[in-house]
């Protein structure tokens, strides 16, 4: 096996992790010795131990020692304190002789720290992301570094932007309706779209809605079915209102998860509303996007997003309705889509639509998607994209 058959190794493992270790990356880890695996790790959870001490320690328990041998590794070690000591220090207490990378550390303050601190103690450091190799195996280096980085475009967006990365989700007809003029959406895709909509609330922090959606379908917004990995903390669930017209009999106010509810609400919100729903749940004041005289008030996503990033928030599963969808993304604020698309048309000009908004003035204004990804879920369709800034 190669270097890169060990790093695609390494990279399933990270993905073992997925929906679990936020705000920290995922990372998997695989030592090897005499071109035999001894120990394999991941990290499994924020506060855990990191992908590097779970292949060493690995190893140790099946009687391997991990003195003179490979360590692959999908991210830079760490080399700071954190809530864990650092990486490095762990691998050169090992006696590891050589670290391969799939990626450096995406924080500026920290980016290849670790690789040049295990050189300087004379550990032999291959980064795929240098291209430091024969040519024969740099194309194929090249795409696992690229898969290392796609691998934690979440974490990367909120280590340097300090923004959660926000992903707008919508099941929606072929003719981009969400929901029929008074409101019905139930239920738009079938049962294999609605598990991947599952899934990905898993592997976010927040989900987000606007108070119409809940007046119209009171969701729980909570992860349900059929998945694979439990969640270490509770999904929060941010509900965009105003006006403070949530309802208190709303399940995301009166379910048991209540505690992990939060109501951004605006000065326009009525007293006694605010302070009725503050006994049930978070509500938080949030300044108001500038819009048209006349225009229905709206939370400024801007300030939201920063005042979420410092909470640890790094991802962000906006489930709109279709004005909220819109407010992300034609303005700016969202990174990428999971868009499903059924083979149903709904039709009618009052029919709700999965982006609403003003829209662009000429199809040279159209927002534009990039890395389109299209799966079939049963008789649906999921188009996976990255929005493109101008």
């Amino acid at each position: 096996m190669s270097d890169v058959s060990f790093m695609r190794l390494a990279l399933r493992l990270a993905r073992r992790g997925y929906g679990s270790t936020s705000p920290n990356p995922l990372v998997g880890a695989v030592l090897v010795k005499a071109g035999r695996v001894v120990g394999r790790g991941w990290h499994r959870c924020a506060g855990g131990p990191h992908a590097e001490i779970e292949a060493i320690q690995d190893a140790q328990k099946h009687g391997y020692s991990p003195r003179g041998s490979t360590l692959y590794v999908t991210l830079e070690p760490c080399s700071t304190h954190g809530r864990t000591p650092p990486c490095t220090d762990a691998i050169l207490d090992a006696g590891i002789r050589r670290v391969v990378i799939g990626t450096t550390d995406p924080n500026p303050d920290h980016a290849g720290r670790g690789g040049e601190l295990l050189r300087r103690a004379g550990i032999k450091v291959l980064e795929f992301q240098g291209g430091d190799s024969p040519t024969a195996h740099r194309a194929a280096q090249a795409r696992l570094e690229r898969d290392c980085t796609a691998l934690n475009a979440v974490f990367n967006h909120w280590i340097v932007r300090r923004t959660p990365f926000v992903t707008v989700k919508a099941a929606m007809t072929l003719d981009g309706k969400i929901a029929t003029a008074g409101g019905q959406s139930k239920w738009v895709t079938g049962e294999k779209a609605r598990a991947q909509g599952m899934k990905l609330r898993l592997g976010s922090d927040a989900v987000l809605v606007g108070v119409n959606t809940v007046l119209a379908d009171d969701p729980s917004l909570t992860v349900r079915g059929e998945v694979r990995t439990p969640r270490i903390k509770p999904l929060r669930r941010i509900i965009l209102d105003s006006l403070g017209r949530t309802p208190l009999t709303a399940k995301v106010v009166s379910d048991g998860f209540a505690a992990c509810t939060t109501v951004v609400v605006s000065r326009r919100a009525p007293k006694a509303r605010i302070a009725a729903l503050a006994k049930k749940v978070n509500v938080i004041m949030a300044p108001l996007r500038k819009s048209e005289r006349g225009a229905r008030p709206q939370v400024d996503p801007g300030w939201l997003l920063k005042k979420l990033g410092a909470e640890n928030i790094t991802s962000l599963l906006v489930e709109g309705g279709g004005e909220v969808n819109a407010s992300f993304l034609l303005g700016g604020f969202a990174q990428s889509v999971a868009f499903f698309y059924a083979p149903k048309i709904l039709g009618g000009s009052a029919s709700r639509k999965g982006v609403a908004g003003e829209g662009a003035t000429n199809p040279g204004g159209s927002l534009r998607l990039a890395n389109l990804r299209w799966r079939r879920l049963g008789d649906d369709l999921m188009l996976s994209a990255r929005v493109v800034r101008p």
